[in-house]
């Protein structure tokens, strides 16, 4: 069994009336220019073990991160979404923006349910409480994905930060974080492989945009 990790980079995020600017921005990007939504993505690379025509089974999957969204000036029912994401197949700027409203559901185009690997939505708001603290306090933390094997040769990582429309926070700070999945190679019968391999080939033409 083998353990794999990614990591994404500091996003820090100044804020001035409804447009938000990036000053730490090491691999992030706006999906809309002065939007409120960020995304780092990059990817696992398998293609050294799919040449030897082995079939991918994960074993779990989890997303460590040091401390929740900080923030400056901001008042109770500020927002804060952070979506990670592992997937079978990549995904667009859309399908990205809307994770946190649809979720996995291929109705919205997503990936089905056996290529999404795993997949976790945390929402994050200042309460009254503790507004002074400077931190976001977590509302909800839920996970979906399949674990489901895959024969494709990457596996594609997503964060997604989602601030609020009416944050009024004039800074916004995410820690980086750390992917962790921990899969085995091995051999399936010839048949199962080539239909999984094709399968994979399949969606990944669907999907990538390249």
């Amino acid at each position: 069994m083998k353990t794999l990790v990614k990591t994404t980079s500091l996003l820090n995020v100044d804020k001035a009336g409804p447009v938000f600017t990036p000053q730490l921005f090491q691999g992030w990007r706006q999906i809309i220019p002065n939007g409120a939504t960020f995304v780092h993505e990059t990817y696992f690379d398998m293609a050294g073990l799919s040449q030897d025509e082995k079939t991918f089974f994960f074993d779990g999957a989890t997303v460590q991160d040091l401390t929740n969204p900080s923030a400056t000036g901001a008042v109770a029912g500020d927002l804060c979404q952070i979506a990670d994401i592992m997937s079978a197949l990549p995904l667009n700027d859309t399908q990205l923006g809307a994770f946190a409203v649809y979720g996995g559901n291929e109705e919205a185009a997503f990936p089905t349910f056996d290529q999404t690997i795993y997949a976790r939505l945390r929402v994050f708001s200042v309460d009254v409480d503790f507004s002074a603290s400077g931190y976001f306090n977590l509302l909800s933390d839920n996970q979906l994905g399949s674990l489901g094997p895959t024969a494709s040769d990457r596996i594609y990582v997503y964060r997604v930060v989602i601030f609020g429309a009416n944050n009024t926070a004039t800074n916004c700070s995410i820690t980086p974080a750390r992917f962790l999945l921990q899969m085995t190679a091995r051999e399936e019968p010839d048949f199962e492989y080539i239909m999984r391999l094709k399968r994979s080939y399949d969606l990944q033409q669907s999907y990538d945009e390249d």
